[in-house]
């Protein structure tokens, strides 16, 4: 009992460093379309599970896409399970527009830099760090943990987290929360002042495909049915559209903790609350829920004609969309008045929008893990902008929080490092991330 109230041991913190460096040197890029290969790096997982005595299952829909899925027992049988998922998959980096290469996973500095340091070979590390670290001490958590490395975050999920839902539902008996990317992290709004946000909600997908049909013709007529303008003047209506302020339980929580902290006297469950205003009186700290406090649509591809003197008789564009929990008939009545009677609309991809209770004693657990280890720092939720695979385990009745915990400092801006130049995260912020999950995982 009192080695598994110790913290992890040197070997842990070390390897965290080594596995994040590493795991970035295996190029997992996802171009989307099936253009990845997650193998080597599920591989390379899957071996350090082995040799710790975590018996790991390789899994795959399409060969090279590659899923890793282990199971710790847990003291207490009758507890439910806890899914700790991470994806293996990065998206593309240009060598060109870095300080260092991409897929060097170099350490300098204090650094770990390349492609997936933060999004998210560091939480991919870090949870492997943690559970050899108990097979070294002999360490079992209260409860089972479900370790899943999964492909294709980045583009469908088809080979990733929706495969394993959808044939492979076994493996996750007993599971009832997850925990994963993007939360928990370090936020420094103004000096003296640390957030770690942990997400309990995400935003739909509602990607959507525009087609415009019309007349083809000359370049030099005129044409009333012109398709590619049919088509322009849709996309420009959605562009600029300002969708209305929905406030989900999530976002109105986080106004409600952040407006106590800022001494903000307002009342955010009054029906009529001046949310803008609100956000406007957060100053930097309104970032954590700007993006969410409406649905949004931004268009992002476009494709019309074939040469400059024809007019085509079809254009399509592509539109990001993204819902609130509950605001899907809503989203789909506007997108049909925004298109228009020439302009016809569907989902591309899409993908249910998620909200988790923060009110839970897991949401307190997690809090608590978070403060342990730096007490002056304020939890507060919020709600993802974007989603991750905890919308496809929700399938199997799996309330997912984001869970990444990073210690960061003040003049690093997290947010800017996903999908982003020079991705990197301390190596100060790595041990941070063991030292937390191993405290919250062993209590959970």
């Amino acid at each position: 009992m009192a080695d598994e109230a110790r913290g992890p041991d040197a070997t842990a913190l070390d390897e965290v460093v080594t596995f994040t460096s590493e795991l970035i040197r295996i190029d997992t890029t996802n171009r989307g379309g099936g253009d990845c290969r997650e193998r080597p790096a599920a591989e390379y997982v899957a071996e350090r599970l082995a040799a710790a005595g975590i018996e790991p299952t390789l899994l795959e829909r399409t060969p090279g896409r590659t899923n890793v899925v282990a199971r710790i027992p847990g003291t207490d049988p009758s507890a439910d399970a806890l899914l700790v998922h991470g994806h293996l998959d990065v998206v593309p980096a240009d060598p060109a527009e870095w300080s260092v290469h991409p897929f060097s996973g170099e350490v300098r500095d204090g650094i770990v830099w390349g492609r997936g340091a933060v999004d998210m070979k560091n939480m991919d590390a870090m949870v492997l760090a943690v559970v050899r670290s108990w097979a070294r001490r002999g360490v079992r958590p209260r409860r089972d943990i479900v370790l899943a490395y999964t492909a294709d975050e980045e583009a469908s999920a088809d080979d990733g987290s929706g495969f394993l839902a959808d044939r492979h539902a076994a493996l996750f008996d007993g599971c009832t929360e997850g925990i994963s990317e993007s939360g928990a992290f370090s936020f420094h709004p103004q000096p003296g002042t640390t957030l770690y946000p942990i997400a309990a909600g995400e935003r739909g997908t509602a990607w959507l495909k525009l087609t415009a049909h019309g007349r083809a013709g000359h370049g030099s007529k005129v044409n009333t049915a012109n398709a590619v303008t049919r088509l322009a003047d849709a996309v420009a209506r959605i562009g600029s559209h300002t969708w209305p302020v929905r406030l989900t339980s999530t976002v109105r929580a986080a106004l409600t903790e952040l407006a106590a902290l800022y001494a903000i006297d307002i009342d955010t469950r009054a029906p009529d609350v001046d949310v803008d205003l609100l956000l406007d009186k957060l100053g930097p700290a309104a970032a954590l829920v700007q993006p969410t406090v409406r649905n949004s649509t931004n268009p992002t591809m476009l494709d019309a004609g074939y040469k400059v003197n024809v007019i085509p008789g079809q254009a399509v564009a592509y539109i990001d969309g993204r819902t609130l929990p509950g605001t899907e008939e809503e989203f789909a009545a506007t997108m049909d008045r925004l298109t228009g009677p020439d302009v016809a609309w569907e989902y591309h991809h899409r993908e249910v929008a998620l909200e988790a209770p923060v009110d839970s004693p897991t949401f307190a657990k997690l809090r608590a893990a978070v403060e342990r280890f730096d007490p002056t720092g304020h939890v507060v939720p919020f709600t993802m902008s974007g989603g991750t695979d905890a919308k496809q385990f929700s399938r199997l009745g799996i309330t997912g929080y984001g869970f990444s915990p990073l210690r960061l400092p003040p003049d690093l801006d997290y947010g800017a490092l996903f999908h982003g130049v020079d991705e990197r995260v301390p190596v100060d912020a790595l041990h941070f991330g063991v030292r937390v999950l191993d405290h919250y995982l062993k209590s959970a």
